[in-house]
């Protein structure tokens, strides 16, 4: 089956600036988004109702009349008016900013290949394994956040309120104070005074941040620093893939050819890694190679899945290998994801504990001078 790539545009096409339509856009700050959640739930019905016999229009409506929330009504509401008026499934969700790329594309795959139905299954799916990778995340770093939070907030109110009390206690009586000791007020003394400053500027980095995160060399930095964090560079590396194989395992489902799918998926995924790599990898594939043997010269894709991959070009079997992959790569992100938790519990303990016993013997130690005073 024939496809063409240039009837898919980008979603996020450049707007001209219209001041008038941001004046009188509703205010939703605070508002919560269609959550990752609930696209699984739409999804996974739409894909119940349309292999039904029931039409797009009307399992949309069906969907639409179950939401509680005034907002996802009144958005959906929207998305069935744009299509009665002849507007695609995929168009009509472009509009929104709460549907990605990766919807827009696959859902306009579905509707060019008449695979509609099989698409909206998938979509159901890759956000099951997405929430099921949220739930596993959360659940690995709960408790180690807790235990970091109360921890440092024990630091906090030490530095703030016990250090000072203490060296009180010892300029009243001239203790002459150990190295450490020095040390630990001139740290708790700088921090009453640079407090404010202190979260003024954290405040500062995270706009800055925000301003220069779809910058070029900032991905590129940030992506490299995350990928060298032993473990979790890892775990982010194989989450990204595991997107990239059920995304190709959609599309090659869908007959598009896999020149076409790797320039998809590199627009559909913004992990700055993983989007140079398929550019390089879309690029050789040109010149006339596998696609095994474009994916084996860049370091992001590993050993194993360019092995199976270069069976699926032998036995032509694409869909089926993508999907063996992403199932494998869920598999062990699910496994790495439990095992950061009980990585990360003590070594936090020993981190922490180890400062707050750096201050209290910083603290006791003059005390024992003291006792030799006051005797």
């Amino acid at each position: 089956m024939a496809f063409k790539l240039d009837s898919i545009p980008s979603k996020k096409e450049k707007k001209s600036f219209d001041l008038d339509s941001i004046l009188k856009r509703e205010i939703t700050f605070l508002s919560k988004p269609f959550s990752n959640k609930k696209k699984e739930a739409l999804y996974t019905e739409l894909s119940v109702l349309l292999n039904a016999g029931i039409s797009l229009k009307d399992a949309l409506s069906l969907i639409t009349q179950e939401f509680k929330n005034k907002k996802d009504k009144a958005l959906f509401e929207n998305i069935i008016e744009s299509i009665i008026k002849g507007s695609s499934f995929s168009n009509a969700i472009s509009t929104s900013k709460d549907f990605t790329e990766y919807e827009y594309h696959s859902l306009k795959i579905g509707e060019e290949t008449g695979t509609l139905q099989k698409v909206t299954k998938e979509l159901g799916l890759f956000f099951k394994r997405r929430n099921e990778q949220k739930r596993n995340i959360i659940n690995a770093l709960t408790y180690p956040i807790v235990v970091l939070s109360t921890a440092l907030l024990a630091v906090v109110f030490m530095l703030k309120f016990v250090v000072p009390m203490f060296a009180d206690i010892f300029k009243q009586n001239n203790v002459e104070l150990p190295w450490i000791t020095k040390v630990i007020m001139s740290f708790s003394n700088g921090f009453q005074k640079y407090f404010g400053v202190f979260i003024l500027l954290i405040m500062l980095l995270l706009v800055f941040r925000k301003m220069i995160s779809k910058k070029e060399w900032f991905q590129k930095f940030a992506t490299r620093f995350l990928l060298k964090i032993p473990f979790v560079g890892e775990l982010v590396r194989k989450m990204y893939i595991a997107q990239f194989t059920q995304a190709t395992a959609l599309l090659t489902g869908a007959k598009v050819p896999i020149l076409n799918a790797v320039q998809l998926t590199s627009n559909m995924i913004p992990f700055y890694p993983l989007k140079k790599g398929l550019i390089a990898v879309e690029k050789q594939i040109l010149l006339g190679k596998s696609l095994s043997a474009s994916l084996k010269s860049q370091k992001i894709f590993d050993s194993k899945m360019v092995s199976l991959i270069k069976v699926a070009d032998e036995t032509n079997q694409n869909e089926f290998i993508f999907q063996r992959l992403t199932e494998q790569y869920n598999d062990e992100i699910q496994h790495k994801s439990k095992m950061l938790s009980t990585i990360l519990e003590p070594l936090i303990i020993i981190i922490l504990g180890t400062i707050v016993a750096v201050i209290l013997i910083a603290m006791y130690l003059p005390m024992f001078k003291l006792s030799t005073v006051i005797g």
